[in-house]
């Protein structure tokens, strides 16, 4: 099963560190959280990636053509031009970049990518989130409902937007937060049929808005309910929190 990532827009609430790079690219140690989340689906043998580019694009095409130089010691011999890779490491990942557009929303930028992931159901998750969920049980779970999609879900207090859920797990509805809400929100880590394309109309599309509104009144989405570690990285201070984390050996989602 393919993994779909979208890791095109702009960064705006981290802008100290998303001028220079895409938001995917800031570093947690000395790998962009774009490569722990890869790492994260690699650990469960997800190893085809498609990439949703935009917002810097070409940064991240650099980084993955020369990976060995981002990973591995080497010695250039200038005169002779030519160049020897040390104790090599690389990863077990075929990864497709995609151009999906400067401007275009995340709906438009799953539509653009449909070519590649063909007739088959496929992962999705957010360029700028780290979690230690089971993909392989997230999966089991997602083939097991025969639903259209199935959504991580996970309490996160009040920050953001919420679902409202069904005792039988079906997300009935996408709402702004109340106080009286459980606060349950879409934490990425989609699992997602490839009918799921028919309701994006174009680049302009949201799909946190109508398309996942349109599958949720018809019953056609199920919420995969994660217990345990799951963080975004919107701002610095997210950042930091990840880095500490991860420094410290303490990184809940590092799986490998």
């Amino acid at each position: 099963m393919k993994v779909v990532i979208l890791a095109g827009g702009f960064g705006t609430r981290i802008s100290e560190e998303s001028h220079l790079k895409p938001k995917p690219m800031i570093e947690i140690g000395d790998r962009p959280i774009l490569w722990h989340i890869m790492k994260g689906y690699s650990t469960y043998g997800y190893n085809d990636f498609i990439i949703c580019l935009g917002y810097k694009a070409y940064s991240i095409k650099e980084f993955f053509s020369s990976y060995f130089l981002h990973t591995s010691d080497i010695t250039l011999d200038l005169a002779k031009n030519s160049m020897e890779i040390h104790d090599n490491t690389t990863e077990p990942w075929r990864i497709t970049l995609v151009d999906t557009g400067l401007h275009t929303m995340t709906g438009g930028r799953i539509k653009r990518i449909q070519k590649y992931v063909g007739n088959e159901p496929f992962m999705l998750t957010y360029g700028d989130g780290v979690s230690n969920v089971n993909i392989a049980a997230l999966e089991d779970f997602h083939r097991s409902h025969g639903k259209l999609a199935t959504l991580t879900t996970i309490n996160v207090g009040q920050r953001f937007g919420v679902l409202d859920i069904g005792e039988d797990n079906t997300i009935q509805a996408f709402r702004e937060k109340s106080d009286a809400d459980g606060s349950m929100i879409n934490a990425g880590f989609m699992v997602l049929n490839p009918e799921v394309f028919d309701y994006i109309k174009d680049d302009t599309t949201v799909f946190e808005q109508e398309p996942l509104e349109n599958l949720s009144k018809s019953g056609q989405i199920m919420a995969y309910k994660h217990e345990g570690f799951w963080q975004c990285m919107d701002t610095q201070r997210d950042k930091k929190k990840l880095e500490e984390l991860w420094l410290s050996n303490q990184a809940p989602w590092r799986t490998w």
